[in-house]
């Protein structure tokens, strides 16, 4: 390294204590396995349905034991890149956006203003492009209005280091200066930016359609008669750097909406990526790409820098074949009452898994070396294969026939990081909409071989899965300040939709031919990775068995049966004892982290209502498409629009509370809710007149407080059952709900 100065280090965390309690968990799933199917022939289907699903969550402990047993962190240098300045890559920077009306174009706005003025070098080697899956002139009337507000931006955040670039962010509170003469022209000039933005937001927020098609002459022709789902490809580039003065100026920002048609396949945002890849490509060819989510702004300006920490800093690039920044979230509610904030998730497991063979790609917040996305083995396998260039046939059948796009991979291929990117970009526009064309993947690796990988409606695991199981490996970047800041869903359809979309999507995988056991067969996927790739991919497997289980407590106080030891029983303490430390182990995992007590509960109320809900369906959604009796639909998830002032532009009274509306995802929950509350009662009434110690083998203590427990962590569904408005379960899922009971009251009773 240039002066002897490291850029990044590797730093391996110590948890003997927690090692030590992963042991003691695991001793005692183990001791109620083995006690249960030593007693299972003097019991009967309950005690097997319960050592199957106990057999199960063991299993699942020790994956979880094994993603958690080697944490990292990383530590970058920024500083010591300053003689290495001229060695920097380019970068191609990708935005994602899909539906205006749940992805607001102002949210967009402000990640772009926001990666439009991250510190780098030589603003040259940067480019912006955003990606519009909905085809919405407002987006890209929005990109154009912001492209000109960036003229201003970005000089004014580079002149006073301003520390956080999304101006709705940065203008949500009033600056601390002294009274000095510089001071005041700081807030004169601050007051003037801030008038500036609030200008350019309310022309967002108020432009419509119409009228931007009406008073945009031929700006917008390309958008005229294009419907969301049938149009051409339209390439617009909203600003050119080269146009810039020396040392002035913005990275180049691109509009870009991939041709769309009824008769082809579009693979979701793997798709848009991959499109997004092909245009960079024959407009600026960077080495480097970073993509993030519309709402995923930069909350860090030298991101950039402390990635190229990583991606140059270490001796053999195999290392670092991607670098994933976790996910982090702003303005999220307190105690994070819907469970979608998973900061324990991404620090425990997170960093464990950074110690193997390197953190997920996460769909977000990640810097790729185009040539990994290409499909290049990583350099120790290399030396093995057959030396010397691609030919132009080999590249042809691969990447397609755009001969710009053929040279721009030729170049990639060859490893030269320090290419410049295409200055003029205006005149590569008709290249890039030929390599958007909807038919241009076909006969070609795009989706398979190259690029984000087709398959799944989680592209980002599948990809960084295909990425891993190559040889390469990743880095994970945890800076101080976060690097990335999103918004988290708040009320429960936009939560369960989320974790349903992400469960169908990692199902997929699973039972797939890209499933990571095969990956580890016969690829490089390392055991422990598979095993910390099974994780996540079998998160919607746990929702039949942890069904099950939820369903043996009601079960057995409607039938006058137990599935546990009673209170006198000698084997009673080992499931209290499983009880006690499991819950324990987690609330000082979540103590650990700084959180509260109440974040906890909200975790583990919300995890158990994610598995019977969006975990089932799209257990059965997937199992139903793999029957060919019915097809995947991607369901984008709604954003919380920004306001100016960086409200979070809602008015929620108590946007903690549940939301509710006829959703097949809340049918399951609210059944088990009405279930568990009868079998209580039921169970109740036949300990009060005494009917229940009568019948050898009846429930005990432990069904009860299961049955109990369940309602505890389904309290938001009891109190929708009884509340009104969108706080209020709908009739039309109450009546559903219901009737599965009724049968379920029916079954267990019928005899």
């Amino acid at each position: 390294m240039a002066g002897g100065k490291k850029l990044q280090e590797r730093v391996a965390l110590a948890r003997t204590a927690w090692m030590l309690a992963d042991f003691a968990i695991l001793f005692l799933l183990l001791a109620i396995v083995a006690r249960r199917a030593a007693s299972l022939r003097e019991r009967g289907g309950t005690w097997l349905a319960a050592l199957v699903c106990e057999a199960w969550f063991a299993f699942v402990w020790i994956l979880n034991m094994n993603g958690k047993w080697s944490p990292v962190r990383f530590d970058t240098y920024p500083d010591n890149l300053a003689n290495r300045m001229e060695e920097l890559p380019a970068v191609d920077m990708f935005v994602t956006t899909a539906d205006p009306a749940l992805e607001p174009p102002l949210i967009t706005v402000n990640t772009v203003l926001s990666l439009l003025a991250l510190d780098y070098p030589d603003v040259g080697k940067l480019a912006c492009y955003v990606s519009d899956d909905g085809c919405s002139p407002v987006t890209c009337y929005a990109l154009r209005e912001a492209a000109k507000f960036a003229g201003l931006w970005v000089p004014f955040c580079k002149r006073h280091d301003v520390a956080v670039r999304a101006p709705f962010m940065y203008f949500s509170s009033t600056p601390e200066v002294g009274t000095g003469t510089a001071d005041h022209e700081f807030l004169e000039s601050w007051a003037l930016m801030k008038s500036e933005y609030e200008r350019l937001a309310s022309r967002i927020e108020n432009a419509d359609e119409g009228s931007i098609m009406r008073d945009s002459g031929d700006e917008f022709a390309e958008f005229i008669d294009a419907e969301r789902g049938n149009h051409p490809t339209i390439v617009k580039v909203l600003w050119d750097n080269s146009k810039s003065k020396v040392g002035e100026g913005f990275p180049h920002l691109v509009y870009l909406s991939r041709e769309k048609s009824p008769r082809h396949r579009h693979n979701f945002k793997a798709g848009a990526m991959n499109v997004l890849t092909r245009v960079s490509a024959v407009m600026t060819n960077a080495p480097i790409m970073l993509n993030v989510d519309c709402d995923m702004f930069a909350n860090n300006p030298q991101v950039a820098l402390h990635a190229m920490c990583l991606l140059l800093g270490f001796d053999d690039e195999i290392h670092s074949g991607f670098v994933q920044v976790p996910q982090k979230f702003y303005g999220g509610l307190k105690d994070d009452p819907f469970g979608n904030q998973m900061q324990v998730i991404t620090k425990k497991i997170g960093g464990g898994i950074a110690g193997i063979q390197g953190m997920f790609y996460g769909g977000t917040g990640c810097f790729h070396r185009r040539k990994v996305i290409y499909g290049m083995p990583p350099p120790d396998t290399v030396k093995h294969e057959t030396r010397g260039s691609p030919s132009y046939k080999e590249l042809q059948v691969r990447f397609g026939s755009s001969k710009v796009l053929i040279e721009s991979s030729r170049n990639i291929i060859s490893g030269d990081l320090l290419a410049r990117p295409t200055v003029d970009v205006s005149s590569r526009i008709e290249m890039a909409k030929q390599v958007g064309d909807c038919n241009y993947e076909a006969g070609t690796c795009w989706g398979k071989e190259i690029g984000w990988v087709y398959g799944s409606m989680t592209e980002d695991i599948l990809t960084g899965q295909r990425i891993h199981a190559a040889g390469w490996k990743s880095a994970l970047l945890d800076t101080n300040p976060p690097a990335f800041l999103g918004c988290a869903p708040t009320g429960g359809p936009a939560s369960l939709t989320q974790f349903k979309r992400w469960a169908t999507g990692v199902l997929e995988i699973l039972i797939s031919r890209n499933s990571p056991i095969l990956g580890t067969i016969f690829q490089r996927l390392q055991l422990r990775q598979c095993l910390g790739y099974l994780i996540v991919e079998a998160w919607p497997v746990r929702a039949p068995f942890e069904l099950c289980y939820a369903l043996l407590g009601p079960f057995c106080l409607l039938t006058n049966q137990s599935f546990l030891p009673t209170a006198s029983d000698e084997g009673f303490r080992i499931p209290v004892a499983l009880f006690l430390s499991y819950h324990i182990y987690h609330l000082m995992e979540y103590k650990e982290c700084g959180l509260s007590a109440r974040a906890w509960w909200n975790n583990h109320r919300m995890q158990r209502i994610t598995s019977a809900s969006a975990w089932l369906l799209a257990f059965l959604t997937v199992i139903l498409k793999t029957l060919g009796l019915s097809e995947t639909v991607f369901e984008v998830t709604r954003k919380e629009s920004s306001t100016s002032d960086g409200g979070a532009g809602t008015d929620e009274a108590d946007p903690g509370l549940f939301t509710f509306d006829s959703a097949p995802v809340f049918i399951p929950v609210t059944a088990l809710s009405v279930l568990n509350i009868v079998a209580l009662a039921v169970g109740a009434w036949r300990a009060v007149i005494g009917t229940a110690a009568v019948v050898h083998g009846g429930p005990g203590i432990g069904e009860f407080v299961c049955c109990g427990w369940m309602v505890l962590c389904f309290w938001p569904f009891v109190r929708g059952l009884v509340s009104r408005g969108k706080h209020g379960i709908p009739w039309s899922v109450k009546v559903k709900a219901g009737l599965i009971v009724a049968a379920f009251v029916h079954l267990c009773t019928r005899n």
